[in-house]
């Protein structure tokens, strides 16, 4: 197989041919221009619009959204690019990201859409009848939307290169000059659609992404003879051809228990996520939001059980055609985080077709970087400004507000993905540590314990949040050339691990807020009344929450 491979500086991925490519670039650019017309077209006028699209979405469409916004850059490019670096190790992602589902299902996805409130913070905010409890899921809310969006960032960046090449922004290099016009194009498109356009959207993206993933697999394994029918399955037999990294258990990482760790904060932490649960609020009642999370559990397994045989395939071409996958002078995580893409090229793919597949990692960051804005921007517009600075801002002010949070996280994200700390999935799992250290224990506890109580909820989420900072501080911080430059403790790192802290944070969080709350104030009876609603058998009418139900009088089937 010959090809002319480029060896880039500056965050360019080895191998990866980086030039302006007719036919894909018109492909994504229409991509891009259908996003902004959808975005036209469903714009919001209301609040409602804008954070929860009205209630009105189906749960097919529904599930369809939560795929597109739950594959991100990390599910579509990190995780073949874990299991292709990391090998066994890399399974933990898949195993957590779709664990987590079983969860939700269980335990809240119905629970929360009877709550009924706009926003995650809002829930905890009102739930607890406290605006600090409020303000702190709001500031931890944005956190994750910034820390998660670094990664899509990264992504969009690596994946436009193969597209449209260097396009030349002064003082930038190619790397940077993409992240900048991929982030200006989704903050357009989201500052003027909000939720229910981001909806239309993330139906589409999920489509995109989808059959662009699916079809690469399918072709790249029967092209060089990995698979025919079933590359799912028969990429197994590739195995035992690949280095022992790639196969053998705890070969190349610090063993089981960073597999436990990062499986377990991979799963809390998909249950704490502000952008996942709020498409909860989305639909018009508890029933739709169950067979919603059936349908994007679905819908996300059609890629899961693939990026393990598009690893195998990239990681067998990227040793055949360029060089030493791992040791010394072996693959950068930057082409890593490109495999996906290095695997259709190494392939002699068409170039419409590999523009096709890089298309889809464009689309899948794209999707869950709207979902983070519009989380990250309904926690300062809706939680912070509307509850607590000015509760009598007016329905444009609460847009104006929005928008403009849109806008300043977009920028904030931007920078800090000029020169990434990590891995596309190492950052997006630090996020996902913060949920599950914060959140989750709040949305547990809120719905299925009615003594847990407003002092609890704030004594946990600051244990949490303190919790959480301490192996940033010790491993991400240093990577920015701060504090030395260097992990501060190797010991703290072994055992909480940035990428897997909430293992050891959220069981402490779940025992401060216990603790807490049972030497203090039981909450008030209509909060717990409002509680054993959101567990009631009886289906509530559309747009109708359990508070609803309770400040009307009406019956309460869970008092009985």
């Amino acid at each position: 197989m010959s090809l002319a491979y480029v060896l880039q500086s500056g965050l360019l991925p080895e191998g990866l041919n980086v030039s302006f490519k007719p036919v894909p670039g018109v492909l994504v650019a229409a991509m891009l221009l259908l996003f902004l017309v959808i975005g036209y077209v469903f714009k919001i006028s209301d609040t409602e619009g804008m954070w929860v699209a009205g209630r009105s979405i189906g749960n097919i469409e529904n599930g369809m959204a939560i795929g597109a916004n739950w594959m991100s850059a990390a599910s579509y490019l990190g995780m073949a690019a874990l299991i292709a670096t990391s090998g066994i190790y890399g399974l933990a992602f898949v195993v957590g990201w779709t664990a987590n589902f079983f969860l939700i299902l269980i335990f809240l996805a119905a629970q929360l859409r009877r709550f009924g409130k706009y926003t995650a913070p809002d829930f905890v905010g009102d739930r607890f009848n406290s605006d600090t409890a409020r303000a702190l899921a709001a500031i931890t809310t944005f956190l994750i939307g910034f820390v998660y969006s670094i990664g899509q960032a990264r992504g969009m960046g690596l994946v436009g290169l193969y597209i449209f090449g260097d396009i030349g922004i002064p003082g930038l290099t190619g790397y940077q000059s993409m992240v900048v016009l991929m982030m200006t194009i989704t903050v357009a498109y989201l500052a003027l659609s909000g939720m229910l356009g981001a909806t239309k959207n993330m139906a589409v993206q999920f489509t995109i992404l989808i059959v662009a993933f699916l079809a690469g697999v399918f072709v790249v394994g029967w092209v060089n003879g990995y698979s025919t029918l079933l590359p799912q399955i028969q990429y197994g037999a590739l195995i035992n051809d690949l280095s022992a990294e790639f196969a053998e258990p705890f070969r190349n990482f610090d063993g089981f228990y960073i597999w436990i760790a990062t499986a377990f904060s991979l799963i809390v932490g998909t249950a704490g996520l502000p952008h996942v649960l709020v498409r909860f609020y989305t639909v018009e009642n508890e029933r739709t939001a169950r067979w919603s999370t059936v349908w994007g559990l679905f819908f996300i397994c059609l890629l899961y059980w693939s990026a393990p045989a598009f690893a195998a395939f990239g990681t067998d071409l990227y040793a055949e055609n360029i060089g030493p996958v791992y040791g010394e002078g072996g693959m950068a995580t930057e082409a890593a985080d490109v495999i996906v893409v290095l695997a259709a090229q190494l392939s002699n793919l068409p170039t419409w077709f590999v523009g096709l597949v890089a298309a889809g990692g464009i689309a899948a960051a794209i999707a869950t970087t709207a979902g983070l804005f519009i989380a990250g921007s309904s926690a300062i517009s809706h939680d912070i400004y509307t509850n607590i600075v000015n509760p009598d801002a007016t329905q444009r002010e609460q847009i104006i507000v929005g928008r403009l949070s849109v806008v300043a996280l977009g920028a904030l994200t931007t920078l800090a993905a000029l020169d990434p700390a990590a891995p596309i999935a190492a950052l997006v799992s630090y996020a996902f540590s913060l949920a599950g250290s914060v959140l989750f224990p709040m949305f547990f506890l809120g719905l299925w314990w009615e003594n847990a109580n407003r002092q609890g909820a704030i004594a946990g989420m600051v244990s949490g949040l303190v919790l959480w900072s301490v192996p940033i501080i010790n491993e991400v911080v240093p990577t920015y050339g701060l504090l030395g430059g260097e992990t501060l403790s190797p010991a703290l790192a072994t055992w909480m691990p940035a990428i897997g802290s909430a293992l050891i944070v959220t069981p402490v969080v779940f025992i401060v807020t216990i603790a807490v709350s049972y030497a203090t104030p039981e909450p008030p009876k209509e909060t717990k009344r409002i509680v054993r609603q959101c567990h009631s058998p009886k289906r509530m009418k559309r747009q109708q929450t359990a508070e609803d139900i309770v400040t009307d009088g009406g019956e309460d089937p869970a008092d009985d």
